[in-house]
């Protein structure tokens, strides 16, 4: 994996690169930049990285100016003292943003993730992911989610549905994680692509493959979703026949 490290204290980035080659001694750093300027014409001119490890503050500018310049077609974790810039990070191919001083299990999850990602998808078409994820589709692709302590960013394709529960809004990804929103289920409503997601009910919007089966109950449909829920999901009278119109239109 070739890994470009964007950081402008050489201090840091001597430190990120010796945790990163205990981590894995085959990673390959390409180059270690300190400004926003060198940062474009660098990815102008070259190979695009398989990675990139981005501080948010560089010496002449934010960093998230390069991404405004260049066309970035490869992962990115932040790595920075800061932690009001995770939203925006969102929208550059940030698949993680760790905060320093940099913790040697952060950095290894983060890196885990990464490889975890590129094997699931065939034959490592990691960029290719990224080129198709993050198109021209106003629907949002990432969401950013926290579990316990730690902010993570969630593919909207792993998403099964989100619920309300005692004032908070959580996802339930395929895999059965679970991991607290910090939006309204009307505002991830507006956000998500309708052809797969669907507000069935004031506390449930799906994903039209979370749903296993449904049946007729007196008017209303009783959903049966994956993962399982620990309460009965039922589709109001009113909304039933907008339900029906959907899952014959997807």
């Amino acid at each position: 994996m070739r890994v470009l490290i964007i950081e402008d204290e050489p201090t840091a980035a001597q430190k990120l690169i010796n945790m990163l080659m205990k981590l894995d001694a085959q990673l390959e750093v390409v180059n270690v930049i300190q400004s926003v300027e060198e940062a474009i014409n660098w990815l102008r001119e070259n190979p695009a990285p398989d990675l990139a490890f981005v501080d948010v503050q560089l010496a002449d500018d934010i960093s998230f100016e390069i991404f405004k310049k260049v066309e970035v077609k490869f992962p990115v974790i932040f790595a920075t003292a800061y932690d009001e810039y995770i939203l925006e990070a969102l929208e550059h191919h940030s698949i993680d943003y760790l905060l320093k001083p940099l913790q040697k299990e952060r950095l290894a999850k983060a890196l885990d993730k990464v490889k975890r990602l590129e094997s699931h998808f065939l034959q490592h078409r990691f960029n290719k992911l990224f080129e198709e994820g993050f198109g021209g589709n106003k629907a949002k692709k990432r969401f950013l989610v926290k579990r316990g302590v730690d902010f993570v960013s969630v593919s909207a394709k792993n998403i099964a549905y989100f619920f309300t529960e005692h004032k908070l809004v959580f996802l339930v990804s395929r895999d059965g994680d679970k991991y607290i929103v910090d939006k309204t289920l009307t505002e991830l409503n507006d956000e998500l692509d309708t052809d797969y997601f669907f507000r069935v009910n004031r506390k449930y919007l799906v994903h039209i493959d979370a749903i296993e089966k449904f049946k007729s109950e007196n008017g209303k449909i009783a959903l049966h979703l994956l993962p399982p829920t620990r309460e009965e999901v039922h589709v109001s009278k009113e909304n039933a026949p907008n339900f029906r119109g959907w899952i014959e239109a997807s």
